[in-house]
């Protein structure tokens, strides 16, 4: 029997989970762009539904930009605890000898860093393609850093809630969306009153606020979630 200095601590657990995700998403690495891929058809999509008219598309740009990454982020939503709870991985979570909301807030940065952070990488190329001034990209890239993190915690919440159903697709857009429509809000929202001349920044504290908020709770809801759907 291991003794307890032997058992791996919070950074060790961490490196080996974040570990078994790249190598499980390099087995199907096919599928690990769809996010991406997906917002990239949706912002194409709306382009040539406008005309291509670089006004028009300019002034629904921070909306069409941020729609598409609450979308494709909502695709991938499914998948944070559905293969865990297949392969019994969650029950191994719970008998691990740290905290199951830290294991929790370990696969919700991984679903984050593989889902969205791609988005990241790829929106300034999907703002010049909406036409979005480059004065106002800042300020879309802020909302976004800020945002999508707050997307994965907040949809963290609702995929513990539904990770005992299945064919839960449609109950966990329902049940996300509601607390997904204010970041939406605030996100496009700071972008749009800097185009305006007005001041981004009380909109960007508040998903900061948020953000900081959801880091702590987030995390210790889906625990309780996933426990009270396993139990």
């Amino acid at each position: 029997m291991k003794s307890a200095s032997s058992l791996p601590g919070l950074a060790g657990t961490a490196w080996a989970l974040m570990l078994r995700d790249l190598r499980l998403l390099w087995r199907r690495r096919g599928d690990a762009f769809q996010p991406a891929l997906f917002a990239l058809l949706v912002v194409v999509l709306f382009a040539l539904a406008l005309g291509g008219e670089a006004e028009v598309l300019a002034g629904v740009a921070p909306a069409v930009l941020w729609v598409a990454v609450l979308l494709s982020g909502l695709l991938a939503l499914d998948t944070l605890f559905r293969g865990d709870a297949e392969d019994g991985s969650l029950e191994q979570w719970m008998l691990a000898p740290v905290p199951l909301a830290w294991l929790v807030g370990v696969r919700t940065f991984m679903h984050w860093a593989t889902t969205a952070l791609p988005l990241l990488v790829a929106a300034p190329f999907l703002a010049e393609l909406m036409h979005l001034p480059r004065g106002q990209l800042p300020v879309l890239m802020a909302s976004l850093a800020l945002g999508t993190p707050l997307l994965s915690l907040l949809g963290a919440v609702v995929a513990a809630l539904t990770v005992g159903m299945r064919r839960s697709g449609i109950l966990l857009a329902l049940l996300a969306l509601p607390l997904y429509v204010p970041v939406l809000v605030f996100g496009a929202g700071s972008v749009a009153a800097s185009a305006q001349g007005l001041d981004p920044v009380g909109a960007l504290l508040l998903m900061g606020a948020g953000l900081a908020l959801s880091l702590v709770l987030a995390p210790l809801a889906a625990a309780a979630a996933i426990r009270i759907a396993l139990d």
